[in-house]
């Protein structure tokens, strides 16, 4: 559904530049043209934005997530969520999280019974940057050592940069389910 707004937005807006040249091109050229200046001013060079990209830092934020997720670092993890306005569909009972201090909550009930290691990875990250907002998916492959197991999931990420960072507003964690059998498949790879 964001997809389609994003798409829709950028139609929009292709359209009104459409407009605008249509306008431009239709305009009476009566009025003369303006003269040069006499001196010849040599325009500034194209300041390059300084820093990484948007894209680059959101790469960082997924990284920084890896690093405290395998470190069972509840506080760090949850320094990637927006505190205002999250909202997180997951794949565990309830099930949906409404606001920062719910999602914590979930995290800390999830890593604490855990009492050996923890190896997260993920893969398949596909990063889309519109402007102040962004969203992503990927593969996150989970593997706990104390209890024994395994968990692959899908995560849809929308995030929005605010203050010149970008943190997490939105969240979508999934596994595939097999229809004819109405189990979940926690191991499924694309």
């Amino acid at each position: 559904m964001l997809r389609d707004r994003t798409i829709g937005l950028v139609a929009a807006l292709a359209a009104s530049v459409a407009a605008g040249a249509a306008i431009a091109a239709t305009a009476p050229a009566s009025a003369p043209a303006a003269k040069p200046a006499a001196a010849t001013a040599t325009k500034p060079a194209a300041v390059a934005p300084k820093g990484p990209s948007d894209k680059a830092q959101i790469e960082a934020l997924e990284k920084g997530f890896a690093a405290a997720f395998n470190a069972k670092d509840v506080d760090k993890i949850m320094s990637y969520y927006a505190r205002q306005g999250l909202f997180v569909f997951d794949v565990t009972p309830p099930r949906q999280h409404v606001g920062w201090d719910d999602y914590k909550k979930d995290w800390e009930g999830f890593l604490g019974p855990i009492k050996g290691g923890v190896k997260f990875e993920l893969s398949d990250l596909d990063i889309t940057v519109v402007g102040s907002v962004a969203y992503s998916h990927s593969i996150q492959n989970i593997h706990t050592s104390s209890p024994d197991s395994d968990l692959v999931v899908r995560v849809t990420d929308v995030y929005r940069k605010s203050g010149g960072k970008w943190r997490i507003v939105q969240e979508h964690v999934s596994v595939p389910v097999d229809v004819d059998t109405g189990k979940a498949d926690l191991l499924s790879k694309p």
